[in-house]
């Protein structure tokens, strides 16, 4: 495990001594105050027109900052993060291939298990940084909000929702890493990424066309589907597992893909 650790900080350092992080960070940043500040305007006409027309004219969820802000706004993270992970975990494998350090790493006595979980967890580590920044903007409500109740946020509700957006960019860098360690072109493996994810989200849709107990099946295969109890505040132990499995597996590919090379 040291050894794995030691590949995570190596990984960290490379992306936090280069320009690309940040110009992450600030995309991330720039992106999601758009998509804050508008669902703060959509939720301040809502209250106006209730005052004037009254509540029953306005959606439930405009009630509350909670559901009128800040859940469609992890549900905007969630997509954003559909772009920015691809970018992030293409050079977890394929740079070393493409700067031939891979055959180095290889002869080095690592065990490819240790190997794969070092630069995993570089790659939760840059992943976590940034989602991170997005706690800002429920800090920036509960100073500044008000509520009758006496509380601008449910706290619950947003942790939840902030574990869950965390889950799903583990889950995205879990899988970005397995189709970066196949190919050396870090650009092939960020748009096969984006191409994998992006159907895999929009599952839950295609669903909606089929009979069960094809649509159950196919709407517990989908991302969105599993997202939506999460980022209301739900906890499901299904939602759990089947984030778990996919990063599980999509280690586990990881680690037979570098042994693969490894002997190769």
């Amino acid at each position: 495990m040291r050894t794995a650790l030691a590949i995570a900080r190596k990984e960290l350092s490379i992306y936090f001594t280069t320009p690309w992080a940040y110009a992450v960070f600030t995309a991330m940043l720039a992106i999601s105050s758009f998509f804050f500040v508008n669902g703060l305007y959509e939720f301040q006409r809502a209250q106006e027109m209730a005052r004037q027309y009254g509540w029953e004219r306005i959606p439930p969820e405009f009630r509350n900052l909670t559901d009128g802000v800040l859940v469609p706004f992890w549900s905007t993270v969630v997509m954003i993060t559909l772009f920015v992970v691809p970018f992030l975990s293409m050079r977890l494998f394929a740079e070393e291939k493409r700067n031939k350090t891979f055959e180095l790493l290889m002869t080095a006595p690592v065990r490819p298990l240790e190997i794969v979980l070092g630069k995993y967890l570089g790659g939760l580590g840059i992943i976590t940084t940034t989602l991170g920044l997005t706690i800002f903007f429920p800090v920036l409500l509960a100073i500044f909000g008000k509520s009758d109740s006496g509380s601008a946020l449910e706290w619950g509700t947003v942790l939840l929702g902030y574990g869950g957006l965390l889950l799903w960019g583990a889950t995205c860098m879990a899988v970005g890493m397995f189709i970066s360690s196949l190919t050396e072109s870090q650009m092939v493996a960020a748009l096969v990424t984006f191409a994998v994810l992006l159907p895999w989200m929009l599952l839950q849709g295609l669903a909606q066309a089929t009979e069960e107990p094809v649509r159950s099946f196919i709407s517990y295969l989908s991302f969105g589907a599993q997202l939506q109890g999460l980022m209301r505040g739900v906890l499901e132990l299904k939602s759990l597992v089947f984030f778990f499995s996919v990063i599980f597996f999509s280690l586990l590919l990881s680690h037979r893909s570098v042994e693969a090379q490894r002997w190769a």
